[in-house]
Formats: C-alpha cells, structure tokens, sequence
C-alpha cells in the first residue's frame, strides 16, 4: 500500500516568505524489481514524484524530463524552473521482490497548468500490431496487441491529467489515408488516434551453473499519435522492456489474466504502458482542446464535450470557423479563422454540452463543425 503524508507549508509562511500554493509531500513509491535494483529505485523514486504531482495538482507533463536526474544515486535532487523543487530520499529498501522509495517532495503546483486551463482531449486508441507474428509463438500471445492497448487505455483513463478515451478500434491507423482517419477521428469525437505496432518479442535464455535456467523475454513496441483534425502524424517514440518470463515454452499464457500482469513480463509491460502516457502528456497536454459545434438551434450550440472532459457550467468559449483544405500535395491543413463570437456554457451533459451565443445577431453564422477554444478567467 503508497502511504503519502501531506503537509501544508501555511506554518512556515508566518516566518518566511514563500508561495501560498507551496506543499511538500512525503510519499512512498514502488517499483518490481526486474532489470537490476538501480532501475528499480530510479521507477521507485519516478512512482513516488508521481504520486505526489497528482496529489498535490501538479503537472504530471513534466516528469519525463525528470526522470533522467534520478538515475544518479543521491539522496537529494534540486530543480529550478520546475513545480518540483526539491527531491530527498528518506528510506530505501527491497521487499518481497520490489524496491520501495520513501521521499519528500516540494512541490509549486501552478494555476496555470495545462491541465487546469483546457479540457481533456478525446483519444481513439488503436490496436497494436505484432511486425513478426511467430514471435508470439511461445505461449501463444498473439492477441497481446490488443490486451497491451486496453492496459495503455487503463492508464490514460485513470491516471492521465489531459486526456480521455472516447473509443477504440481495430481499423489500421495509416498517414497515407488521411481522409479516412479524420473521419473515424470524428465519429469517435476524438482530437487524436493513438496506435503502434510490436517489434520485438523474443526470448533468450540465461544459463545458471546453480541456480535454474531462466528466460527472459524482449517486448519493443513503437508508438504514433495522428492528429485526428488532419492526419497528420505528430509523435513517434519507441519504448523497450526486458523481463523474466516465467512461464513454459509450451503454455498458453492468456494474456488477459491478472496472472500474466503480475508476472514480472507484464509488470515490464506495465511499465512501458505507464511511460507511454507521461509521454504523451508531455508532448500534448499543452495543445489546447479543440471542441466542436456539432448543432445549432435557436441561438443555441451544442459542442461534442461535456462533463467527462472536464466542462463546467458558465465556462466561456470562443469560436474559430474551421476552414481545412487540401493543399497541391493531398494533404489536408487544417485552418482556423478568428471570429468575435463567444458563448458561455448554460447546460452539461456526460459528454456534450450546449451553450448560449454572447452575441444573438452572429449566431447564423455558426456551423457545424466549427471550433472552440476554452477562455481562461483572468
């Protein structure tokens, strides 16, 4: 069980002078240890920092580039620029095969965080592909592809600041068929489609003079974000794992089963999946959510958002006429032209929302399919 101990820092503000929204943490993270125990603290300290950005309001968006500094054994990290200011290292210790990292964390939550000025941006998550499917031969996980892509759903949807899941598929995600995946982007309402595909799943096997053989397992995969707007492919990454596998040659490992998960090959898999979407924060958490007029009646819109993504009654919105066109190449651009209308948010459904015009005499100029921009309060 993560115990996080909160403390405020009001008290010391009667003596020094420091921001009001200043806590520090002290929480306890985990980390299975497979690779060695010096990653396994590196994943121990990162699960402890995260756990104590999501507690405290920070963005999450910003630990990846944390991350490589806690790959030096210290027992104190220091930022500057960041709402992570300073990292101590209280306790370390192994237990029944994990590493666990008890820290403080102080941390300046902003207010103008990107996850606390835009509303969550709809996913289409896609399967993932097998590139050489015999791989998949020992214990026969050739539906891992799929189950890997429900676990990357789990993560976004429980621990992601930014982003929620509004469908899957298994249609292949491709670039060069734009116009397809911008229209399965919008029956899914979906501002992005994720997928990608599995490259390695080989297994070698580490020969022990006493104790018994073990094999261990690759599990590559690479990851491609479309902007559904356009299709155009806007995030490539590769991510790489290797971890026992337990099991027999001639098992059939079902691949669903909690008893695949916390294995120490799911638990590697867990691991990527996890990175996979603090990479994804960090590369689109601040791109701002595009909502879209999908009716208008009577100086009323409706937009394809609503309280799941965050919308709240009385937000103030702008609106973009959306003017995309293909260009001499056939690629589809998408353009925004600027517009003096605004609306404010009267009614909010799970994931729709409607909104009164601020200015009733422009309101037959809005369409369909025109865009909208959250206004931030000042």
């Amino acid at each position: 069980m993560n115990k996080i101990f909160l403390r405020s820092l009001s008290a010391l503000c009667l003596f020094f002078s420091c921001y009001s929204s200043a806590q520090w943490v002290e929480v306890t993270g985990e980390a299975v240890i497979l690779e060695s125990e010096e990653t396994a603290r590196v994943n121990a300290l990162e699960d402890a920092v995260y756990q104590a950005m999501k507690h405290a309001g920070g963005e999450i968006a910003t630990l990846p580039s944390l991350k490589p500094y806690f790959a030096e054994p210290k027992q104190q990290y220091r930022f500057s620029g960041n709402e992570i200011r300073n990292v101590t290292v209280l306790e370390q210790k192994k237990a029944g095969g994990k590493m666990y990292v008890t820290s403080r964390v102080d941390i300046y939550p902003s207010a103008k965080s990107c996850h606390k000025t835009q509303y969550k941006k709809g996913i289409l998550l896609g399967s993932f592909s097998i590139t050489e499917p015999q791989q998949a031969a020992m214990g026969s996980v050739y539906k891992i592809g799929t189950d890997f892509a429900s676990m990357l759903g789990k993560q976004i949807q429980k621990r992601s600041q930014s982003f929620i899941v509004t469908g899957k598929t298994t249609v292949p995600f491709s670039a060069t068929q734009a116009s397809a995946m911008t229209m399965l982007a919008e029956d899914h309402d979906a501002q992005y489609l994720i997928g990608g595909e599995i490259t390695d799943l080989t297994a070698t096997l580490d020969e022990k003079l006493v104790k018994k053989d073990q094999v261990n397992r690759q599990f590559a995969v690479s990851l491609e974000i479309m902007d559904g707007k356009t299709g155009e492919i806007i995030y490539q990454n590769n991510y790489r794992e290797i971890g026992l596998w337990p099991f027999s040659r001639s098992s059939h490992v079902d691949t669903k089963s909690a008893r695949f998960w916390v294995s120490p090959y799911g638990q590697s898999i867990q691991r990527i999946s996890q990175n996979m979407m603090l990479d994804i924060e960090s590369a689109l958490s601040c791109r701002a959510s595009l909502p879209e007029v999908v009716n208008i009646h009577n100086n009323v819109a409706q937009m394809n958002v609503g309280r799941v993504h965050g919308v709240k009654q009385g937000d103030k919105l702008k609106l973009w006429h959306s003017a995309g066109f293909i260009d001499q190449k056939g690629i589809p651009r998408n353009r925004m032209v600027d517009t003096k209308i605004s609306l404010t948010v009267e009614r909010v459904y799970e994931k729709s929302a409607e909104l009164i015009v601020n200015q009733p005499e422009l309101a037959a100029s809005i369409q369909p399919g025109d865009l909208l921009t959250k206004q931030t309060r000042r």
